[in-house]
């Protein structure tokens, strides 16, 4: 794999991006809602490749470092969020030919793998979209539940929404036109 300096600038403006998102949200009263904003961005590997999949990575650590340096568990979410993004972000780049089940599997690979720690950091969720969840389930399950469903609606939903308006025709001859490279 070979990055081109145009590549390289990609990976930044979506690493930024990304980072940018994760900050703003934490910071404001939108923490409170487990849909993570910046996970849009992440179904746009399908059509921008290799530097997206990197780009989301790294804004991944950068802003869970920001957000989280405050809390005594907040190495789980620096640690394992990026690899979340980097598995999720890989398989949609994997499934670019059906971009609807790349996101639902990346939608799923970041629930299992976000929601089995976040627990530990921000206590079990008691629902997901106003919907009760049953008490007696353990923890984490309630906890994998709700990143699941959250990463649906952020990945499967919105996210392909955006990657869909962005793969019409015309859209891509323009981004061509101004030198940037569509994966294929």
């Amino acid at each position: 794999m070979k990055f081109d300096s145009k590549d390289i600038a990609l990976m930044v403006v979506f690493a930024a991006l990304y980072s940018v998102l994760v900050i703003v949200q934490g910071l404001s009263a939108a923490a409170t809602v487990q849909l993570r904003f910046a996970d849009f961005l992440i179904p746009l590997v399908a059509l921008f490749g290799w530097p997206v999949v990197f780009g989301v990575t790294i804004g991944c650590f950068v802003g869970n470092t920001y957000t989280s340096a405050a809390l005594s568990n907040g190495v789980y979410d620096i640690a394992f969020g990026p690899l979340a993004n980097l598995a999720a972000a890989t398989l949609i780049y994997l499934f670019k030919n059906r971009k609807l089940v790349g996101c639902i599997i990346g939608s799923l690979v970041i629930g299992l793998i976000v929601g089995s720690y976040v627990w530990l950091i921000f206590g079990p969720p008691s629902n997901v979209f106003g919907v009760e969840l049953p008490l007696s389930w353990p923890i984490w399950v309630i906890s994998i539940v709700s990143i699941t469903a959250s990463s649906l609606v952020a990945i499967a939903i919105v996210g392909y929404i955006l990657l869909t308006a962005l793969s019409r025709p015309s859209i891509i001859e323009a981004l061509k036109s101004k030198g940037l490279k569509v994966a294929k």
